[in-house]
């Protein structure tokens, strides 16, 4: 019966999604190419002038030789652009209209920058402890609980960031309240490659002996330890749906695996390996091998990408822009915005990231995004086990609240018959009384048994 109640379930939201797609105002892109040629062959100069001009302009590159090489981060709405220079250079902009919100040098070398929950505040992970920032460049904070942190990831249902340290910590900070939520030692050694599981928020981690390991904050040991490389990861991806992980390592294998089964899909033998990897909106796998980017369609990954283009030096950094046809890579001589027709999605929920929301409309949401944050202690390896009830843990629970309190509170209190007045309260009077209410208890009892025998009766 369950299974059927899914069943309709999935039916009824597939028939009101199919009922509101005549409402969705956009169409996906695409590049498709003419007979005979490939569109690995089809050139960013090529897709900029065939496009639109408001597209077109989407495409640039900023030279940046001095600081490099730079790490980026996108906002969830996809409108900022944060760019770290390994040798100190820190810069916020509005990446669409091009306007510099802020731009410091934080005379350190920069490991790792990350957008918090909004684009007022960013945090940079610099060679001694993890600084924030708001969007004019001003320090908020120095956290000294957090030294050596080489990557970091921010949960944004959650409020947390997680950062992973030179020394092997996985820390979690909760940036509504500003304290550290679970510090946890891998025992993995340097923690160089981490990533999300955007379905679950689990963290996944990536080790030097091949292995990829999932973490949660309440639990200390990993939920899930995968053997992937025979040597070292080097790079580490998941999809949207939480479905499909992309590992690369130093075998020069890009593979991708079925979470739902911790199973290799596919393999792939790259000339010279994937050192960053990142999934699009729709699927679509970005890889950077030395100076060339590579954009391949999952889960199929074939051997030809889809797009190929190469870089002034080796990137640093890739990441796709929501709900943009873009791809962000940061090098060595600065940063380059690619386009990737087919990549973002088209249409986005304003309630959930508004792109062209106001500064008022930003502050509602994140009133209510605050009124409505989920509790760490919820992070769960499958989800949806949150609306089940563990009866043993109740009946355990029960047995120990008797044993502590030497009685059972929610028996039902035994039968005391009321007294009465002239000779009503006699022993003989009392026991008839309580031999009554029991006769009828009993009675009750055997009523409800017949009544589920008839029932099952066919």
């Amino acid at each position: 019966s369950h299974l059927k109640l899914v069943g309709r379930q999935e039916e009824l939201a597939a028939a009101r999604a199919a009922r509101l797609d005549l409402l969705l105002p956009e169409e996906p892109g695409f590049l498709e190419a003419d007979p005979g040629e490939d569109t690995c062959t089809v050139s960013q100069g090529d897709i900029a002038a065939a496009v639109d001009i408001a597209s077109a302009a989407k495409h640039f590159e900023l030279r940046l030789e001095q600081f490099g090489p730079y790490r980026l981060d996108y906002t969830r709405p996809g409108r900022h652009l944060l760019l770290g220079g390994r040798r100190g250079h820190v810069a916020a902009l509005d990446w669409q209209t091009k306007t510099l919100m802020c731009e410091i040098n934080v005379m350190e070398t920069v490991t790792d920058v990350a957008w918090l929950h909004a684009e007022t505040m960013f945090a940079v992970a610099q060679r001694r402890w993890l600084y924030v920032y708001d969007n004019q460049g001003v320090e908020l904070n120095c956290l000294k609980r957090f030294p050596g942190v080489l990557r970091m990831q921010f949960l944004p249902y959650h409020f947390l960031l997680a950062t992973a340290s030179e020394t092997g910590f996985l820390q979690y900070l909760d940036v509504s309240v500003g304290k550290e939520v679970a510090a946890t030692c891998t025992r993995g050694g340097r923690l160089a490659v981490m990533a999300q599981n955007p379905a679950n928020a689990v963290v996944h981690l990536g080790h030097s002996n091949g292995t990829v390991t999932l973490w949660s904050p309440n639990v200390k040991e990993p939920l899930v330890r995968m053997l992937c490389h025979r040597g070292a990861i080097r790079a580490l991806a998941v999809d949207r749906s939480g479905t499909y992980m992309a590992t690369a390592g130093l075998d020069r294998k890009l593979q991708l695996f079925d979470l739902r089964t911790y199973r290799p899909l596919h393999a792939l033998v790259l000339p010279q390996g994937a050192a960053h990897l990142d999934f699009s909106q729709r699927g679509l796998l970005a890889a950077a091998c030395a100076d060339v980017v590579q954009v391949r369609p999952s889960p199929s990954l074939p051997r030809k990408p889809y797009l190929c283009h190469r870089l002034p030096l080796p990137a640093h950094g890739l990441r796709f822009c929501p709900y943009e046809d873009v791809l962000g890579a940061g090098h060595g001589a600065g940063f380059t915005s690619l386009l990737v027709p087919g990549a973002g999605e088209a249409n986005f929920d304003a309630l959930e990231n508004n792109p062209y929301r106001s500064r008022k409309q930003r502050q509602e949401w994140e009133v209510k995004a605050l009124l409505e944050k989920i509790p760490a202690e919820l992070i769960t390896l499958d989800p949806t086990c949150l609306d089940r009830v563990d009866t043993a843990s109740m009946e355990q629970k029960r047995q120990e609240k008797i044993q502590r309190l030497g009685f059972d509170p929610h028996a039902k209190a035994k039968f005391r018959p009321r007294r009465k007045a002239k000779g009503g309260s006699s022993a003989g009077s009392l026991l008839r009384r309580k031999r009554k209410v029991a006769h009828e208890e009993q009675r009750r009892q055997q009523q409800q048994q017949q009544q589920r025998q008839h029932r099952a009766a066919p």
